[in-house]
């Protein structure tokens, strides 16, 4: 009896770390050679989405992280409202939109965009492995059996983003300055999806000296 607790503890304690992880993973990382520190001081934050709902939780999640910061963010559907998205942008739409930053105090924007996703298959054998003692192989191999038929499988999507921060700095029109790509895994829960991924994007920013750079 006091096997199987800590066997049952064991296994409730896995699946804890399993749910605590953070949904977000950032796979690889580009940073201008030419500004290795970079401190943002007014910043407008975009989120391109075809769900209008979900860009509002992005900018508003987003902005409100980095205002806690010590940097004003300033939400593209605050500066711009929802005519921003109506129309394709010219080159020379663009450079009225980037002058008109300038002029309102804005060094800095940061987008991020969804650019694909896929379909992914997991066997769920590894918690029940962890759950059993197995003593012989005869056990073993009766209680992972159904691997062969894939009864014990889930499907989930991943989702591939990226976020791209760029300086409005007079004469370099719109520098990039750093990309990052990440992926989203089981996007199900909107608001902990976003958590997390603020928050694996400014912890990495902050790494990397750019926008937030600590004293």
């Amino acid at each position: 009896m006091l096997s199987t607790m800590k066997k049952l503890m064991f296994l409730l304690g896995f699946l804890l770390i399993l749910s605590s992880c953070s949904s977000t993973r950032l796979v690889n990382q580009w940073e201008s050679p030419d500004t290795p520190v970079y401190e943002a001081n007014k910043i407008l934050v975009i989120g391109m989405s075809t769900d209008s709902q979900l860009r509002r939780t992005f900018e508003d999640k987003l902005a409100a992280a980095i205002e806690k910061e010590d940097i004003v963010a300033v939400r593209s559907i605050d500066f711009f409202g929802d005519s921003f998205t109506d129309s394709d942008k010219t080159e020379e739409d663009l450079n009225k939109i980037e002058s008109r930053l300038l002029d309102a105090g804005f060094d800095s924007v940061l987008i991020s965009k969804v650019t694909g996703s896929e379909d992914k298959v997991n066997t769920l054998q590894a918690v029940r492995g962890f759950a059993n003692d197995f003593q012989n192989f005869k056990d073993y191999y009766r209680i992972n059996q159904e691997v062969y038929s894939n009864k014990q499988t889930e499907s989930y999507r991943v989702y591939h983003t990226e976020t791209a921060v760029f300086c409005l700095c007079p004469g370099k029109e719109r520098e990039l300055l750093w990309r990052g790509n990440f992926d989203v895994v089981d996007p199900y829960d909107t608001d902990r999806n976003v958590n997390d991924y603020v928050r694996t994007l400014l912890k990495t920013l902050q790494k990397n000296e750019l926008v937030i750079v600590p004293e």
